[in-house]
């Protein structure tokens, strides 16, 4: 795909999805999460693929929020479309079975922070600013932010961000477990490289069954979610990397995984 809104690279087994249209702080459209859409696909199905970062174009924003102007005159059908793509769309982040990071620098507001909710960790730069402001403009986040943000913060602290329509900055995110770490603006990407690059390095399908585990066992009963972290843990002794990574403590030395 000839992608027009985001960039899109692989290195060293982390791919980089940038969201490129700095001109409207990086604001999500229809085409932009259609691409964000084909790029995760992309990555899912790329075994060389171990690990994502999400960001932003330029040293103002992650990603602003939606495109209002494309939204404003919308039907109910037409709005309803939109925000199933988007809903689809951060859903299979959430749940893909490779690492993902957000690295935030500058504004996440309304889809922003939606998006960066869907990523498995949040690194904020300094600069960095939170919000859900849809009810400012008569709407209500409709990519999940009225499902994710009170799973990860709470419900009253997510009740005071929908409801009032407010922003925070990097620091009382991290305060209020919205973000995994604040850094420096300049040193954003390479502490969200940093920690991608660890996630390279582990055993892949491992860390697919842990993050389903965490996922999909959040929602069911604790007798249930117990069961299935057993039977995630049984297939992994269907591997290579479980083989290779008990045979290498034994042996104390470093692991070698394969991904396999």
């Amino acid at each position: 795909m000839n992608y027009q809104n985001i960039l899109f690279q692989v290195a060293e087994g982390v791919a980089t999805i940038t969201f490129n249209r700095p001109k409207v702080l990086n604001a999500m459209n229809s085409e932009v999460m259609a691409e964000l859409a084909h790029a995760l696909k992309a990555c899912d199905q790329d075994d060389a693929v171990k690990a994502l970062i999400l960001t932003g174009s330029g040293e103002k924003a992650f990603v602003a929020g939606a495109d209002i102007s494309q939204m404003q005159n919308n039907t109910p059908a037409e709005v309803t479309k939109f925000m199933e793509l988007g809903q689809e769309t951060l859903r299979f982040l959430e749940t893909m079975g490779k690492p993902s990071i957000a690295a935030v620098n500058g504004f996440a507001l309304g889809g922003g922070t939606e998006i960066a909710l869907a990523c498995d960790m949040r690194i904020a730069s300094e600069n960095a600013m939170f919000g859900q402001p849809e009810i400012l403009i008569g709407i209500l986040p409709g990519w999940g932010g009225t499902q994710r943000l009170p799973r990860l913060v709470g419900m009253g602290i997510a009740k005071e961000l929908i409801l009032g329509g407010g922003q925070i900055n990097a620091q009382r995110a991290y305060e209020i477990g919205l973000v995994n770490k604040v850094a420096p603006l300049t040193s954003l990407m390479d502490e969200a490289q940093k920690m991608a690059g660890k996630f390279t390095k582990l055993p892949g399908f491992a860390l697919k069954m842990a993050k389903n585990s965490i996922n999909y066992g959040y929602d069911i009963s604790l007798d249930n979610a117990i069961r299935l972290e057993v039977t995630s843990v049984a297939q992994c002794f269907s591997t290579q990397d479980q083989k290779e990574g008990m045979k290498a403590f034994l042996e104390k030395r470093k692991p070698t995984f394969v991904g396999k």
